[in-house]
């Protein structure tokens, strides 16, 4: 369960307050701080108690042991990359493969990086000290989650390990990535997000085992990266739903990026595939010019010699606060096709419509249909799918609760497309909204609904985006 806690409002002392009535104040601050201190251990306990019957037992040492083989090097970006050809030459970004526009985009509508707290300040940014998430992450950032590589802000990427493993039987080999997993002591070790929630998606998960090397063995699922990515919007102003789509990458009816480890206490990653049946040589792309037929469309460069890969960060909301996020994979052909990412039909299996209910392994995400898309990426409040086949940039989604934020943050997201109604529209309330609970209470007011006036709840698909970074 959610819970948002409100800053006290501070007044300023006016000059001419006796020095007796600054005490009174002064020793008001401290049993304030002291009661503080105590409800923040108590909330701390509470929230302890709330995760431990979702948390499993300590792996046993040599379970853990076997998971310590994954551990690799903190990634480190390229010194230089350049886009693939075809995103060059490609008039549009959304008849093109490959990852799109990155975060840092041209105006602020595809910019949500937060301006310095300097602005409008009487220092300049040199005075500013390390920022409060140092002492403790729930405070103001930025925080970076994913902690296995090095984000790169300046060109909105993100270089994490790349790992090589097969496929049982043929042994073909399988290029993947970690990014979550649902046992707390291996994502410390890791570097990876914990999503107690994964360990609810086992019945949208394949298996593997884990060899010596800390490599996984899967059981089956494969992905055919050769399909060319495409997808014509519909007209303009109504560009969503798109005419046609075809997602760049498609798995088979046993592809999921969820794997449960049979050897290691069946503990659940997120192990998204990036390359199948190649070998380094036909992926070696470590600068970026990328083969879109042979990788994951959201991959920017590829080293498979010191096996790293770098991949394009998302734009998005949680809680108010802006993020960066990896769309890796969508239970349907259209989502993949919209995020530049594989269609893994086995998602399909994920328990959706009972976010934050026991044995719940997804958590929502926000997806405004018909926002505000006026004036592209020169209008700040610019969101929703429209806007993204208009104008090839992200549509600024709204996620649930995610790590430093909240208890209940899983990479399986639970779609919930939304549209404003014309009655909202006609009376300029549509927006930019970037809030969980702003969004319930604009849709109780009835300004929000389903798409097509229907009733608003699950899309019925899911997309798997592991969280990165929390830039605030």
């Amino acid at each position: 369960m959610k819970s948002v806690i409100r800053s006290p409002l501070m007044s300023k002392t006016r000059p001419k307050e006796s020095s007796a009535r600054l005490n009174v104040f002064a020793n008001g601050r401290v049993a304030v701080t002291l009661c503080s201190l105590f409800l923040g251990s108590l909330v701390a306990s509470l929230a302890m108690a709330e995760v431990a019957p979702l948390t499993r037992a300590p792996l046993s040492p040599e379970a853990m042991a076997m998971h310590v083989q994954a551990k690799r090097p903190v990634a480190k970006p390229a010194t230089t990359l350049e886009p693939a050809t075809a995103l060059v030459a490609s008039s549009s970004f959304n008849s093109a493969q490959g990852p799109g526009p990155g975060p840092i985009g041209p105006g602020p509508g595809c910019d949500l990086f937060p301006a310095p707290p300097s602005v409008g300040a009487s220092v300049p940014l040199t005075y500013f000290g390390p920022s409060p998430s140092t002492v403790n992450p729930s405070l103001v950032g930025p925080v970076q989650l994913l902690n296995s590589g090095v984000v790169d802000a300046a060109h909105g990427t993100i270089t994490i390990p790349l790992y090589k493993g097969s496929l049982a039987g043929s042994n073909k080999t399988i290029w993947y990535i970690l990014t979550d997993v649902d046992n707390p002591g291996v994502a410390a070790e890791l570097g990876l997000n914990f999503s107690t929630k994964l360990t609810f998606a086992s019945l949208a998960s394949r298996t593997g085992n884990l060899d010596a090397n800390g490599n996984i063995v899967f059981d089956k699922g494969t992905v055919d990266f050769a399909p060319k990515r495409n997808i014509v919007p519909g007209p303009a102003g109504a560009e969503f739903p798109p005419k046609s789509f075809a997602p760049g990458s498609v798995g088979d009816a046993d592809y999921s990026p969820y794997v449960r480890i049979v050897n290691a206490a069946n503990v659940i990653y997120n192990a998204p595939m990036v390359a199948f049946d190649v070998d380094a040589s036909q992926i070696n792309f470590p600068n970026g010019n990328v083969d879109y037929s042979k990788v994951h469309d959201q991959v920017v460069a590829i080293d498979p010699v010191n096996m790293t890969v770098t991949l394009n960060l998302i734009n998005g909301f949680s809680f108010g606060r802006p993020v960066w996020y990896v769309s890796m994979d969508a239970s349907i052909p259209l989502a993949a096709a919209i995020e530049h990412n594989t269609y893994a039909p086995l998602m399909g299996k994920l328990l959706l419509g009972h976010d934050d209910s026991f044995a719940s392994p997804v958590e929502r995400i926000f997806i405004a249909t018909n926002g505000p898309e006026s004036g592209a990426c020169n209008n700040p409040l610019r969101q929703g799918l429209s806007a993204d086949l208009a104008d090839g940039h992200r549509p600024n989604n709204v996620l649930g609760g995610i790590p430093t934020i909240a208890l209940d943050y899983s990479p399986a997201w639970d779609a919930q497309l939304f549209a404003w109604t014309t009655d909202a529209i006609d009376r300029g309330f549509r927006g930019q909204v970037r809030e969980e609970f702003q969004i319930l209470t604009f849709v109780q007011d009835g300004l929000i609904t389903g798409p097509g006036g229907a009733a608003f709840g699950s899309a019925g698909f899911s997309i798997n985006c592991p969280i990165v970074q929390r830039l605030d």
